[in-house]
This record gives structure tokens, sequence and C-alpha cells, in this order.
């Protein structure tokens, strides 16, 4: 389990690495509404250009794994690669929750890592909870930035909370590439830089 986990470590590394080295080409917002491109400055505003951010690389990195995969897990007493993502589908929500507003009527979270062995639905409920969780990130105000709020069990602000979503987000997104990894699936945006670094460097003619 040690080699895994700094398998996993390494992994993350490079992968979250290329992402950043690559910021001026990643285009999160091409996958997400498009009024998030007009959005002023703030807590808020730049929260949701994190939450586009991750929506579409976790978006994406599910919509490239076969779904023969999704119930493959690297040992006993971990995540599979689905229940990864309905993790973060239950996440959406249940940080929406404590941010104030209440999931769909009539979603069961219990339900949810059930779905895990299915590409198209869990696919779907990511597209879902995302959506939801912006809306749950509009309705808040700058203003209340530095109020206590309770999140993952410790007490922070509103602020705070949100760098503890981010790290969340970036926690479970590194653990998805490494599984992907594992399983042969190249994520798509190291792909698209790697097939522009191919093109740069070939000989003009």
């Amino acid at each position: 389990m040690r080699r895994i986990s700094m398998f996993f470590l390494g992994l993350t590394v490079i992968e979250l690495g290329l992402g950043f080295n690559a910021g001026a080409q990643d285009k999160p917002t091409e996958k997400a509404p498009a009024a998030l491109a007009t959005l002023a400055t703030g807590p808020k505003a730049e929260f949701l250009e994190e939450i586009a951010y991750y929506e579409q690389r976790y978006v994406r990195l599910a919509e490239a794994v076969p779904a023969e995969k999704y119930p493959w897990k690297p040992a006993e007493g971990v995540r599979s690669i689905g229940e990864v993502y309905t993790h973060i589908v239950a996440a959406n929500y249940g940080v929406a929750r404590s941010l104030g507003t209440q999931p769909p009527a009539g979603l069961d979270f219990k339900a949810l890592t059930g779905m895990s062995t299915d590409k198209a639905k869990t696919v779907q409920a990511l597209k879902d909870s995302f959506a939801h969780f912006r809306q749950a990130i509009q309705a808040l105000s700058d203003a209340d930035a530095d109020k206590p709020q309770k999140m993952f069990g410790r007490q922070t602000t509103l602020r705070g909370s949100f760098l503890m979503i981010t790290g969340h987000f970036g926690e479970h997104l590194g653990q998805s590439i490494a599984y992907a990894r594992m399983n042969g699936v190249v994520p798509p945006w190291t792909e698209e830089q790697q097939q522009q670094q191919k093109q740069a460097e070939k000989p003009k003619p």
C-alpha cells in the first residue's frame, strides 16, 4: 500500500504540475457556463473559477475512462474509479447543503455509490452536481467572506471553506489521474498539450 501511495503522489505532482504550466492553454470556461467568463473579482468569483477548472477536469477524465474500468480499484478497502467520482458528486451536494442550499428533493445520498459502476449515470451525476454546487455559491455574498463557517468538521470562515473545498477537489483529482494512468488512460488535457508540443517541434518546411 505504501508503494501505491507513493505512486499516486508522484503522478499527482506530475499531472497537476502539467496543468499549472499549461494554464495559458487551458480554457475551463469552454466546458462551463459562458457566464463564468465575465465574473468580477472577489472571493466568490475567484472560487467559481476554481469550480469551473475542476469541473471540466473531472468530467473530461470521467468521460475518457472506459466504462469497463469504473469498478477498478488498486487494492481492497479503497474507492474504485467510479466511487471516486460519486464521492465528488455526494460532496458537491453535501457541501452545498453546508453553505445553505439544500439538495434536490428526493436525492438519496446512499444511492449515489450504487451508480458508480455505470459510466453514463456517473458522468451525468457529476455534471448535475457541479451545476447545483455553482448555484449554491452564486447564492452567497462576498460580504459574508469572514463569517464563521464549519466545513469538513473544522471551524473556519466562509473564505476559509473555499480553500478547504478546493483542496478536497485537488486531492481527489490527483487520485483520479493516478487511477486513470494505471489503466492506460492519459488525461485529455495532458494529451492535448503533448500533441501541441509535437506539432511545435516539427521542423518547418
